[in-house]
C-alpha cells in the first residue's frame, strides 16, 4: 500500500477473493441477499406489441423459463390471434417454459370519467372474460396466473406517515377521493384541512379536520339541509291550511274532494278559500314526492338499523294517511316521517374505494367463476395487482378487502350453480389472489413511508399473494430498474412471502433500464438474486468478481505475462483506469478461475 499524504492506494488491481463466503460480494453492488434459482426468475414480453410469439421466442433464446406475455392496451391485446396463444403453448412445452399473462388495462369497477354505470362494468367484465378465455389456450395445466390491475383508471386513498409529535410513525389518510353514490360521479378530493373556529384552543395549529371527517360533515350538512327544506315546505303549506280551513269546514272539503264540480256552488269567499286549500294540498303533494326521494336515499345508503326503522316508519306513514289523509292529516303524517328521517344520516358521499369494492369484486368474481365453470381444472388464476399509490386498492388494507369480497361473491355464485360450499370456498381461495408489484408499493416512500411501513403493507396481503413482479426504484416513480439498483426492500418482502409459503413465479420488470441503457437486465438480475451459474455446487452469479478480474476498460489478458508487466513494468504499464496507458489488462497471476 502506498501513502501520499492522506491519499491511500491499496490493492492496485482487483485480484480475486475467497469464495468461502458467497454472501459477501457483488461486482455491481446489486446483490439483494436473497437467493432465487434462475429457473424461478422470469421476464415479461414487450407490452406494446401484438406479436407476442416473436417476443416469447426472444426470451426463450436467453434461457428464461417463466415468461409473462400480454399487452397493456386493450386494442393491441385484441389484435393477438387466438391461434398465437396455442402456438405459445406448444413453444413452452418444447422448452419447459412457464407462461403467465398480464391483462390489458381495463377498469373493472365500471367507473369512468362520467362516473359509474352498470353497462360500463358489464363491458369491462366481458372484455376481461375474453382476455382470460383466450389466454387460457397458452397453458394446458391450469393455475396459470393472469394479472389484472385492481384499478386501472380511478383514484384511491392516499396515505402519509406522520413525521413528528405524539403520533409520529402513524399511518393516516392524506387524501380521499369521493363518489356520489346517487349519481355514480366522482367528486372533488378531500385533504386534511386546518380550520380556525370558535372554541379553538391552539391558535397556531387550529383544528385539524381529516378527510374522512370532512366527508362525514358533507353527508350530515347535505342531509340536514334537505330535511330542513322539506320541513319548511310542509310548514308553509300547513300555515295556508290553518288560515283557510275555518272558511271551508272539513266535512265540506271531503265532499269537494270527492265531487270537485260542486265547488262552483260555493260563495265567492269560500270558493277563494277552497282554491287556496287546493293549492296548499298540491304543495303538500309536491313535498311528498321529495319526501319519497329522501326516503329512498335514506334506505339505499343507510345502515341495517336505519333500514329496519324506515320499514316501521313506512307502515306508520300509511296508517296515518288512512286515518286522516286530508290536508292537516296528511301534513301530520309527513311530519312524523320527516322526524324519523332527521335522525338518520345516509352516506350518499363515500370514499371511492368503499364504493368501488362491490363493483370490482363483482367483476373479478364473475370472470373467475365463469372461467372455472367452463374450464374446470384448466382454469387460470385471476390475480389482482396493486397499482400506483394514489389509485384505488394500491394499499394492503383495501386490496385485502377486495380479494375477500371477490372470493365471497365467487362462493355465492358457485353454490347457486350447484357446487358444494366446501368446493366453492376451496376454488375461490385457489383462483382469486394477488399479484404483488414491489415497485408500485415502494412509491409510498414519497409520503414518508419507511421499510417497516412497506412491510406492514405486505403483511396485509401476504396470504393472498400468488404472483410477484420484481422491479426497483427510489420511491418516487416507477422507474423499472433491475432488482438491487434502488431502495425497494426486496429481501425482506420476499422473506415475508416465503413465510406464508409463496412459491410462485417472480417476473422481473426492468423495461425502464433497458430503454435507457440498451442492455439486458438479465446478468444484473442473476447477480441480484445470487443465482447459481450452472447446477448444484457451482459458483453464484454474485461471485463473478472472483472468477474473472479486470477493469471496466476491457476483459484483460488471461496470461501470466500481464502479471509480470504490472509487477515490474513501471507506472506506464498500468491500465488506463489507474493512470497508465494499457487497455484493461489487469489480471494477477494465481487469481484467475
Amino acid at each position: 500500500m502506498v501513502k501520499v499524504g492522506e491519499y491511500k492506494v491499496a490493492g492496485m488491481y482487483q485480484g480475486g477473493f475467497s469464495t468461502l463466503d458467497p454472501n459477501k460480494y457483488s461486482p455491481s453492488g446489486v446483490y439483494t441477499g436473497y437467493r432465487i434459482p434462475s429457473g424461478q426468475l422470469g421476464a415479461p414480453t414487450k407490452p406494446d406489441t401484438a406479436n407476442q410469439i416473436a417476443q416469447v421466442h426472444m426470451l426463450l433464446n436467453q434461457g428464461i423459463i417463466p415468461i409473462e406475455i400480454g399487452a397493456l392496451n386493450p386494442e393491441v391485446f385484441d389484435q393477438i390471434p387466438k391461434q398465437h396463444f396455442k402456438e405459445i403453448n406448444r413453444m413452452t412445452k418444447l422448452t419447459g417454459a412457464k407462461i403467465s399473462v398480464h391483462a390489458p388495462l381495463i377498469e373493472a369497477s365500471g367507473i369512468g370519467e362520467q362516473g359509474y354505470t352498470e353497462s360500463a362494468r358489464l363491458l369491462a367484465e366481458n372484455q376481461l372474460l375474453d382476455v382470460v378465455q383466450k389466454s387460457a389456450e397458452a397453458s394446458d395445466t391450469g393455475g396459470m396466473s393472469i394479472t389484472i390491475h385492481g384499478a386501472a383508471k380511478i383514484p384511491g386513498t392516499e396515505y402519509k406517515i406522520i413525521q413528528e409529535g405524539k403520533d409520529k410513525g402513524k399511518k393516516v389518510e392524506e387524501k380521499l377521493f369521493v363518489v356520489n353514490r346517487e349519481t355514480g360521479k366522482l367528486s372533488a378530493a378531500f385533504e386534511e384541512e386546518q380550520k380556525f373556529l370558535p372554541g379553538t384552543k391552539d391558535w397556531k395549529k387550529g383544528i385539524i379536520h381529516t378527510p374522512r371527517e370532512q366527508i362525514d360533515l358533507l353527508n350530515s350538512t347535505e342531509w340536514d339541509n334537505s330535511i330542513s327544506q322539506l320541513m319548511h315546505h310542509k310548514e308553509d303549506a300547513e300555515a295556508r291550511i290553518h288560515e283557510n280551513l275555518p272558511l271551508v269546514p272539513m266535512e265540506l272539503v271531503k265532499t269537494l274532494y270527492e265531487h270537485p264540480e260542486k265547488a262552483r256552488l260555493l260563495e265567492p269567499t269560500q270558493r277563494a278559500a277552497y282554491s287556496r286549500l287546493v293549492a296548499a294540498d298540491q304543495f303538500l303533494k309536491d313535498t311528498s314526492q321529495s319526501l319519497s326521494s329522501l326516503f329512498n336515499k335514506a334506505y339505499k345508503f343507510g345502515t341495517d338499523e336505519d333500514k329496519a326503522k324506515l320499514r316501521g316508519a313506512s307502515e306508520q306513514f300509511e296508517t296515518d294517511l288512512k286515518k286522516g289523509g286530508y290536508l292537516l292529516g296528511k301534513a301530520e303524517a309527513m311530519e312524523n316521517l320527516l322526524t324519523t328521517l332527521k335522525e338518520m344520516e345516509p352516506q350518499a358521499y363515500q370514499p371511492v374505494e368503499d364504493f368501488a369494492i362491490d363493483k370490482s369484486a363483482t367483476t373479478f368474481a364473475n370472470v373467475a367463476f365463469k372461467a372455472f365453470d367452463k374450464l374446470k381444472d384448466k382454469a387460470p388464476n385471476i390475480n389482482v395487482e396493486n397499482f400506483f399509490p394514489g389509485t384505488a386498492f394500491s394499499h394492503g388494507k383495501e386490496l385485502d378487502k377486495l380479494i375477500v369480497a371477490a372470493r365471497n361473491k365467487f362462493v355465492e355464485q358457485a353454490v347457486a350453480k350447484g357446487y358444494s360450499k366446501s368446493t366453492a370456498e376451496e376454488k375461490a381461495q385457489e383462483l382469486i389472489g394477488v399479484t404483488l408489484d414491489v415497485g408500485h408499493l415502494n412509491i409510498v416512500r414519497k409520503h414518508g413511508f419507511k421499510d417497516k411501513d412497506i412491510l406492514k403493507e405486505v403483511e396485509e396481503i401476504a396470504k393472498h399473494v400468488k404472483h410477484v413482479h420484481l422491479t426497483d426504484n427510489f420511491g418516487y416513480s416507477d422507474s423499472h430498474l433491475p432488482p438491487g439498483m434502488g431502495n425497494v426492500p426486496i429481501k425482506d418482502i420476499l422473506a415475508r412471502l416465503e413465510q406464508e409459503g409463496f412459491e410462485g413465479s417472480k417476473i422481473i420488470e426492468a423495461g425502464g433500464f433497458v430503454q435507457q441503457f440498451g442492455v439486458s437486465p438479465l446478468p444484473y438480475t442473476l447477480e441480484a438474486f445470487g443465482s447459481q451459474m450452472y447446477g448444484a455446487d457451482s459458483p453464484y452469479w454474485n461471485q463473478t468478481v472472483g472468477l474473472q478480474q479486470n477493469y471496466p476498460g476491457g476483459f484483460g489478458q488471461m496470461l501470466p505475462q500481464t502479471n509480470y508487466n504490472l509487477r515490474g513494468g513501471g507506472f506506464s504499464q498500468l491500465p488506463l483506469e489507474l493512470g497508465g496507458s494499457k487497455q484493461g489488462q489487469g489480471q494477477e497471476m494465481g487469481k484467475a478461475a
